[in-house]
């Protein structure tokens, strides 16, 4: 059957660092606050005129040149984000036209933290019905463009950056032990719609700011993200014993311990680099995927999950091989 096989992974990470102790200057909070809470110690932000596609566009060219092949290779584009340049056009056709792909397609997955997470679903699900061969799957964001900078709880907490993986078509046996993606779990429930959201869009006529009622997502994201890991798992005949790392949705340390427990899974085989990047939506699995190979932890033949639960709510996870 043919699989979706990672070929090529890379990342971008504007060049301004933003330490917790910057937020000292304005608000009532500190570095041990911050810390203590979620875990983030750093975060980048973009420049003035950096917008997300850019972001995008330079990780997808470091996962092209991971792979060895250019945009001319490519046959599709899915780009993650919550924080697209415009309205419309994508974002994902701006990366198209700065990659001189002139064929093919290109678009936008809105699923908020979500997002990379449904975009590698719907990449698995062009590759296995043969409607694309080469699938460049991105998670790009600019959240510090959608803060409220006067709320301690939420401004804190985000970042921006961008991941990219490229996956490729290639047959294999059907088996747990084939490389690439093996089983999807993609979910829903709009009735929370007011634990997560902006508030401004189209109905307003503002880009509005974030709100978040943090400790109500808290206890649906530890609940919901381990249940969606175990389903993805059971999809594909394998359990948590079988797991070699977990790369979480990187929103919170104490979000991410609690999740690996509930998995039976030891924080020595979860992938964390909420310390460096804070939350940076949609772009923080592939960023942290991108990270773990840099490091050496995530290896060819590694059964990898990754889960995450954003706005909507919305969440799922994927399991792969490496």
């Amino acid at each position: 059957m043919l699989r979706a096989v990672v070929k090529g992974v890379g990342h971008y990470l504007p060049e301004r660092i933003v330490p917790n102790a910057e937020f000292e200057k304005s608000l009532d909070t500190s570095d041990e606050w911050i810390r203590s809470r979620s875990g983030i110690e750093r975060r980048h932000f973009a420049a003035e005129g950096e917008t997300t596609s850019m972001l995008a566009t330079k990780a997808a060219q470091a996962a092209l040149a991971n792979a060895g092949m250019t945009g001319a290779d490519v046959d599709a584009i899915i780009l993650a984000t919550s924080t697209a340049d415009f309205t419309f056009p994508s974002a994902a056709t701006m990366v198209q036209n700065a990659l001189g792909m002139t064929k093919g397609f290109a678009y936008d997955v809105q699923a908020v933290c979500a997002g990379f997470v449904y975009a590698l679903a719907n990449a698995n699900a062009l590759i296995v019905s043969g409607q694309a061969r080469r699938v460049l799957v991105i998670g790009a964001e600019t959240f510090s463009r959608i803060m409220d900078w006067t709320d301690r709880s939420t401004c804190v907490l985000f970042g921006d950056g961008a991941g990219a993986l490229l996956l490729e078509a290639e047959d294999h046996a059907g088996t747990s032990d084939d490389p690439g993606i093996l089983s999807t779990d993609l979910n829903s429930d709009g009735r929370y719609r007011d634990l997560l959201y902006v508030d401004g869009g189209i109905s307003t006529g503002t880009s509005g700011v974030l709100r978040m009622q943090g400790r109500e997502v808290f206890r649906h994201a530890v609940e919901k993200l381990a249940e969606t890991a175990h389903a993805a798992l059971a999809k594909a005949s394998l359990g948590h014993e079988d797991v070699d790392w977990v790369v979480p949705h990187q929103a919170n340390i104490r979000i991410i311990q609690s999740t690996a427990k509930k998995l039976g899974l030891e924080m020595d085989k979860v992938v964390v680099t909420v310390q460096d990047h804070g939350n940076t939506s949609a772009a923080s699995i592939p960023l942290a995927l991108s990270v773990g190979v840099e490091r050496g932890q995530i290896k060819p033949g590694d059964l990898v999950v990754t889960e995450a639960i954003g706005g909507g709510l919305a969440w799922g996870s994927v399991v792969l091989r490496w």
